[in-house]
């Protein structure tokens, strides 16, 4: 069998970023699939798994919620390596121009007081594996060492 795609990226230089992971035609349409990567791959420590989850509770309900972009998300989850998340959006973009959605989310993370949306029995599968502060300070180191700063290295995979 041939290596997906995601699998030919050289992680050993990949470096906290992101990046469009790849680009799918479906009918007539886009899908952009984002690699939004929060540590460096086999080199930092990966994330646990509560504060993955608190994340992904918080940024898929902002991203459904976005006045501009709700429509258009299809997905956001975690990397099964828990180094970062995909985000799939319906249309054509460029990492670029959805880092101010990104940075928007982040901050929202960052902020972010109260309950978790859906951190409920009713609501989710394993709603004790959660983790707000620790979400919070990834959520912070992330705007402060890779949006705050981007640079095109960090926007395009390395070769």
């Amino acid at each position: 069998m041939e290596k997906i795609t995601s699998f030919t990226i050289d992680h050993l230089k990949l470096l906290p970023g992101f990046y469009v992971s790849r680009k799918d035609r479906v009918g007539e349409q886009t899908v952009t699939t984002f690699d939004i990567r929060m540590t460096r791959p086999n080199y930092e420590p990966v994330m646990n798994t509560a504060e993955m989850h608190t994340i992904e509770h918080l940024a898929a309900t902002y991203l459904r919620n976005h006045a501009e972009y709700g429509s258009k998300i299809l997905y956001f989850g975690p990397m099964g390596c828990r180094t970062g998340f995909y985000l799939l959006m319906n249309g054509d973009y460029t990492s670029k121009e959805i880092v101010p959605l990104l940075t928007s989310m982040f901050l929202f993370i960052r902020d972010y007081e109260g309950d978790v949306p859906g951190a409920c029995a009713k609501d989710c599968g394993n709603y004790r594996d959660m983790n707000l502060p620790m979400a919070k300070y990834l959520a912070d180191k992330y705007l402060k060492e890779v949006l705050s700063c981007i640079s095109e290295e960090r926007l395009i995979y390395p070769e």
